[in-house]
């Protein structure tokens, strides 16, 4: 009768175990995707924001591409968050809020190199933040998934961009 005690207090132990893991994987769960959605929100802004603000059609051109990317990023986390039924954000964050609010104070080869600046910054945090959720099974784990190659390729443009500015400004003086 001991041992028969024992088993169920250990399984009822594992059970309990697992029920809070699961717990615990919902609610990084929600933030991911909250923050993701809220990153894609704040990538349109700022894309918007270069597409006018850009004094290169470089930055242009990638003001254009965060815009489109980020919005179908945007399209397709919103649909994970609903089949999860978590309440997705509507707008970006306050350090994100800030970031466009900085960039709008700027012009020029100055505006560039900040975005292009900001732009590696944020996907450096972003791919971390996705190959670490990219790592679960389900809807968060495979939006991760999918999303992680187009934030890589906006990485690799973002450092070129970053290197062609500082050129720029460097031939500007």
């Amino acid at each position: 009768m001991r041992i028969a005690s024992k088993t169920w207090l250990v399984g009822g132990g594992l059970a309990l175990m697992a029920s809070l893991n699961s717990w615990a994987s919902d609610g990084t769960e929600e933030k991911f995707l909250k923050d993701a959605i809220q990153g894609n929100l704040a990538e349109v802004d700022v894309g918007k924001m270069a597409q006018q603000k850009g004094a290169t059609q470089a930055v242009k051109d990638f003001g254009a591409m965060l815009v489109k990317d980020h919005q179908m990023a945007n399209e397709r986390a919103a649909q994970v968050a609903q089949q999860l039924s978590i309440a997705a954000p509507d707008k970006p964050n306050m350090k994100q809020q800030a970031i466009a609010q900085k960039l709008a104070r700027l012009s020029g080869i100055k505006f560039d190199q900040a975005f292009a600046e900001d732009m590696v910054k944020d996907h450096q945090e972003d791919i971390a933040q996705y190959q670490n959720e990219s790592q679960l099974s389900g809807p968060v784990g495979d939006y991760a998934k999918a999303t992680l190659p187009t934030l890589h390729e906006h990485l690799k443009m973002a450092e070129g961009l970053q290197i062609s500015t500082h050129a720029t400004a460097a031939t500007a003086k």
